[in-house]
């Protein structure tokens, strides 16, 4: 082929690029576009935008971050606002492409993208390759076909172990093509220009996040090579305070910054150089857990974001919106819960631990719908990732993978368990500091008496406890 123009969606890298390493291969000039779709910054009905700022800042930061590594070997990152299957047609057309190279998505507004631009593209001659890159384990390299995927993520694991191999990585291409003459990439558009409001991370943050694969890669070399913290992953990933108590890979996953394979390369070589231990097997296994619920989103469909989940299960939750807002503003009374909230709203960020607890509260305490709840950390989380992000609240509501029936998070006992000397929670609601440890996990026995005497007015300083308020 002379000419394809590879279209990038969460896949902001250049290391192990299936699309683009196969344009490089295959075209004697690639050009590279990325389409920042505006629906995704609409307001959700629940009047909170569908990404908000701090997802969108990372966002941002990844784009710049590529189109500098592009620039670097020649090209230039064409970057355009609207509807993709419109602006990438366009663009596709104006350089006179012979095909457009992209990733493969699984969910169901990717997938209806993909189809509305296949189809403009055949109207003009131009073909669209798909190529499926965000997994670890490849699709094609399954031990069975998708339609009997185990419904239980153990079964799927030691399958895949025993039975599949992980693809090596792909080279990054040594240059790509110099646009036209005249030919316009395009802005990189600020937060103002996306509709929301720039807002500063709070300094209690675990760990400032920037987007990019610089980052990314950066941040393995942090923790795997000049830290050396792979070692004791599996014992402090359920941590809540600090920046190294977990990988934090994720946001760099969500948008492809970097690639799962090039994370397990790197794990093999830690385990020949340094040391091979539960923990260094312990990450691999979390990105399997990646792998699983994508490949559910891709059998199940839409059913992942309908009420009774891939289950078909009704749960008679209900839609009661104050009561909502109190679990998003992190006012439940409910200090284990809310110092979540609170980190999350003002952070972007919140632990695996927390999220499994906030989420449990929401469904299995509060009853309210677990959508609303997915729809949330969809909007606020910078490693929001549709496949992980829904299965995880399917799992967790109790409608989707879980062996278990009526799983059930007991917060109180949570926060005894995982943050036992309550520096967690006195970190985010420091209106509490005052309370002994013991007194702050059976938070909700305390009387308004008791309360005060450590400082603390019920209902003004902190709230009322939400479940027992309810309850009367």
């Amino acid at each position: 082929m002379q000419k394809v123009l590879v279209w990038f969606r969460n896949d902001l890298r250049l290391h192990d690029h299936a699309a683009l390493y196969q344009a490089s291969q295959k075209a004697k000039e690639v050009y590279a576009v990325y389409c920042i779709d505006k629906r995704l910054f609409e307001k959700t009905f629940l009047d909170f935008p569908r990404t908000d700022s701090f997802r969108a800042k990372f966002l941002l930061e990844s784009l710049c971050n590529l189109r500098v590594a592009i620039r670097k070997i020649g090209g230039d990152l064409i970057v355009r606002i609207g509807k993709p299957e419109e602006e990438i047609a366009h663009i596709a057309k104006q350089l006179g492409v012979e095909a457009v190279f992209a990733s493969k998505e699984v969910t169901s507004e990717e997938v209806r993208t993909e189809e509305a631009l296949e189809k403009i593209l055949l109207q003009r001659g131009i073909r669209i390759n798909l190529f499926w890159q965000s997994t670890l384990y490849h699709l094609e390299d399954l031990p069975f076909p998708l339609a009997h995927l185990p419904n239980i993520f153990t079964e799927f694991r030691k399958i895949v172990e025993r039975d599949a191999v992980v693809r090596k990585t792909l080279p990054c291409p040594k240059s790509l093509s110099k646009l036209p003459e005249g030919f316009v990439a395009g802005e990189i558009p600020s937060l103002k220009d996306l509709g929301l409001k720039e807002t500063k991370i709070s300094p209690k943050a675990a760990i400032a996040f920037k987007g990019g694969e610089t980052e990314a890669l950066a941040r393995l070399n942090h923790y795997f090579w000049e830290k050396d913290l792979l070692k004791r992953y599996k014992e402090t990933r359920n941590g809540l305070v600090g920046a190294d108590y977990s990988s934090k890979f994720s946001p760099y996953l969500a948008l492809g910054c970097i690639s799962p394979r090039f994370i397990y390369e790197e794990v093999k070589k830690y385990e020949k150089e340094r040391t091979k231990n539960d923990s260094t097997y312990w990450l691999i296994f979390e990105l399997i857990w990646r792998d699983y619920f994508r490949f559910v989103a891709k059998k199940f469909g839409n059913a992942l974001f309908r009420e009774t989940g891939i289950k078909n299960t009704n749960l008679l939750l209900k839609n009661n919106r104050r009561i909502f807002e109190l679990w998003a503003n992190g006012k439940t009374g409910v200090p284990f819960v809310d110092a979540n909230m609170r980190e999350l709203n003002e952070t972007g960020f919140m632990s695996n631990r927390g999220r499994q607890n906030v989420a449990s509260f929401l469904v299995k305490d509060l009853h309210i719908n677990w959508v609303w709840g997915a729809m949330y950390f969809e909007s606020k989380l910078i490693d929001y990732d549709v496949c992980s992000n829904w299965g995880n609240w399917n799992y967790v509501a109790g409608v989707g993978n879980d062996p278990r029936e009526n799983r059930y998070f007991n917060v109180s006992h949570q926060a005894k368990q995982y943050d036992p000397q309550g520096e967690y929670i006195r970190l985010w609601l420091p209106e509490l500091k005052n309370i002994p440890t013991a007194k702050l996990h059976s938070f909700e026995n305390l009387s308004s008496e008791e309360l005060r005497s450590y400082g603390v007015q019920i209902g003004v300083d902190y709230p009322k406890p939400l479940v027992l308020a309810e309850k009367v």
